[in-house]
């Protein structure tokens, strides 16, 4: 990891992520389930991969614009595989359009609307465990898009979900330059951008969540809060 470090600030955006009534307001672009499980929100698949490919993943957008410099954390319980799972942030349109303006092309869930399409963000894939060299050989995968550009990566300790032991806390600090990912307080991936490479440093934006099919998964106490650089 690099030298520079982030202690947590003030709270900006918190949601327990209890069940299903949690995510009322959250965008959901793709068929996705919201369930309660045990006080906590799961999320799966509506469409069965086996007869829609790759338009059977989703993704669920928080609805609350989220600024630079932030710390979001949250808890991860890995159900059901196989499956991956991927994180937003910073996701704005192209130029510079508020990611829900209307505007935009509809996006539908399908993968390549989001990487190649009329936005720019970054997504950090931390489960996954889709296909059998995933599986194999195990990484976490930071992109930068418009692009599919892959910046860094790095191992990925989580196990399969058959051995986990639930919850795992994720960590993702978001401040200017820098991205810093850490799984129960491990430092996993820490990288900074140049702003040269893939186009300028991103900056503000909506989060969100994504599983690719069948993968099952819960959680817990997403919170945002600023990130202090110390």
């Amino acid at each position: 990891m690099s030298k520079v470090t982030f202690e947590a600030g003030d709270m900006i955006y918190e949601n327990k992520l209890t069940g299903e009534d949690a995510v009322k307001d959250w965008v959901r672009e793709g068929e996705v389930n919201t369930k309660t499980w045990e006080d906590k929100l799961l999320l799966e698949n509506k469409l069965d991969p086996e007869q829609h490919g790759d338009h059977a993943h989703w993704l669920l957008w928080c609805p609350v614009d989220i600024p630079d410099r932030v710390m979001i954390e949250w808890d991860f319980y890995p159900l059901n595989e196989p499956g991956l799972c991927m994180f937003f942030f910073a996701a704005k349109g192209r130029k510079g359009e508020d990611l829900f303006n209307p505007s935009l092309p509809q996006r539908t869930g399908y993968y390549p609307e989001y990487h190649s399409g009329a936005i720019n963000a970054l997504h950090l894939s931390y489960f996954r465990h889709k296909h059998p060299d995933e599986r194999a050989f195990r990484t976490c995968n930071l992109r930068k898009s418009h692009g599919f550009h892959l910046v860094t990566q790095a191992a990925d300790p989580l196990p399969p979900a058959s051995d986990a032991i639930s919850p795992y806390h994720l960590k993702l600090v978001k401040y200017e330059e820098y991205v810093q990912f850490f799984i129960n307080d491990l430092p996993i991936l820490d990288w900074m951008d140049t702003g040269t490479s893939y186009g300028a440093v991103l900056a503000d934006g909506k989060i969100g969540f994504r599983q690719m099919a069948p993968m099952v998964a819960a959680y817990a106490n997403l919170t945002v809060k600023h990130a202090i650089k110390k």
